[in-house]
């Protein structure tokens, strides 16, 4: 008797694996929404950023741009868009980057020996006529107009099933300047956002938090609308209205993620050749430094947070979750975690909550020392870049997406 009982559990038990081993373990939901980034995707929204030239705030494109960046969210089925309005004076144009070396009397800007070792000149174009293109001279042709006026941001929300009272704000600039199309700076950014928009408002998908995703307008002005916003909405933190109504306008903030340039990472100024392989001088007679033209090998994407800031303890564990998200989820390129966040739209927030950005290099050591020539250049249009460089965004899009979606609480149903 014992052995035709102890024959039977056996039995039992072959068949309970068997039907385990028969069943599928359930889908990663991560895995799930990163599995819809798509280059192509990223690729066209960025070029349809870029029919409007360089979106410089204040002007009509720039409005056209708001326009469509809405249209675009509504269609993706985030249909709560919101605008948010402000008023901006222009402030006086900005000049090119004064380079300053290392210690009194050292070598020049250009040469070796300066604060960020070898680099290449950086600024600001304001000449309209280096733009060679006649179309987009013409495009980018109408200025800032004179004054204070009306400005305005736009955002959606994905709101939360079960914590619709937090959030999460994905980030990034719509405007641009330099006279070019802003295809990196930051239409780069803004397609991540908006790409990340379209994702998690799919049927089927849900989240126990609330995601914003926002398109900052002044940013290059000294970002302003990021100043806006913080100014307008941070002490509606988390207050439900109506009263017992189960919706909050603006939910506690629990993280911010800004995006701002995430295309081109080439590596270190080489010396300019002539036809003979010889390096080309300037007047004064030292190298002339150029970018290297292909993506370089140890290419990866920067998270940055500053460690100065009063969330510096938030902000560096946001960082390294974004860090873990990109080696389980990201395909191609790594993230680098650093502490020097600075000049971006999560500026404004560091001290009220953990703020980062995403970029393509690091802010001050590499954007700084000229790794990227079309920064603000009439060269930053879309044909300038390679599927190789709209790669690297495309991996900051999954390492952001990847990560937001585990700390949101995403779902995937059927």
């Amino acid at each position: 008797m014992a052995f035709k009982i102890a024959l039977a559990v056996f039995a039992a038990t072959v068949a309970a694996a068997s039907v385990c081993a028969q069943t599928p373990a359930p889908a990663d939901p991560v895995a799930t929404l990163v599995d819809h980034l798509a280059l192509d995707n990223y690729k066209a929204t960025i070029q349809g950023l870029t029919q409007f030239g360089d979106r410089r705030q204040g002007t009509e494109r720039n409005r056209q741009a708001l326009d469509w960046i809405e249209a675009q969210l509504k269609r993706y089925g985030c249909t709560n868009t919101e605008r948010l309005r402000y008023e901006f004076t222009e402030p006086a144009r900005r000049g090119p980057v004064q380079l300053q070396p290392l210690r009194a009397g050292g070598p020049a800007a250009q040469g070796g020996g300066t604060l960020f070792g070898r680099r290449a000149p950086i600024g600001v174009n304001t000449d309209p006529m280096a733009q060679p293109d006649e179309r987009l001279r013409a495009l980018n042709a109408e200025p800032t107009p004179p004054g204070t006026t009306p400005r305005e941001s736009v955002y959606c929300t994905k709101v939360g099933s079960t914590r619709p009272d937090e959030m999460y704000i994905v980030s990034a600039h719509m405007d641009g300047i330099g006279f070019g199309e802003a295809a990196n700076d930051d239409g780069s950014g803004t397609a991540l956002v908006m790409e990340l928009a379209r994702i998690f408002s799919l049927p089927g998908v849900t989240t126990e938090r609330s995601i914003r995703f926002i398109l900052w307008n002044n940013e290059e002005t000294g970002l302003n609308g990021a100043y806006a916003y913080v100014a307008q909405r941070k002490d509606l933190q988390g207050i439900e209205s109506p009263k017992g109504s189960g919706r909050y306008p603006e939910p506690t903030w629990l993280g911010l993620i800004q995006h701002d340039m995430l295309l081109f990472d080439h590596g270190m100024p080489v010396p300019k050749l002539d036809a003979a392989g010889k390096p080309v001088l300037d007047a004064r007679g030292q190298p002339v430094y150029v970018a290297p033209k292909e993506q370089r090998a140890e290419a990866d994407v920067n998270v940055e947070f500053q460690v100065n800031s009063r969330q510096a303890e938030g902000s560096a564990r946001l960082a390294w979750q974004l860090r873990a998200a990109n080696e389980k989820y990201a395909t191609d390129y790594p993230a680098a975690v650093g502490n020097r966040m600075t000049n971006t739209d999560s500026t404004p927030f560091m001290d009220l909550v953990p703020a980062i950005s995403v970029r393509e290099n690091e802010r001050g050591m590499q954007i700084g020392a000229g790794w990227n020539p079309h920064w603000h250049q009439p060269t930053d249009l879309f044909s300038t870049y390679s599927d190789k460089d709209f790669l690297l965004g495309l991996n900051a899009a999954q390492t952001t997406l990847a990560a937001v979606a585990q700390l949101a609480g995403a779902k995937v149903g059927r």
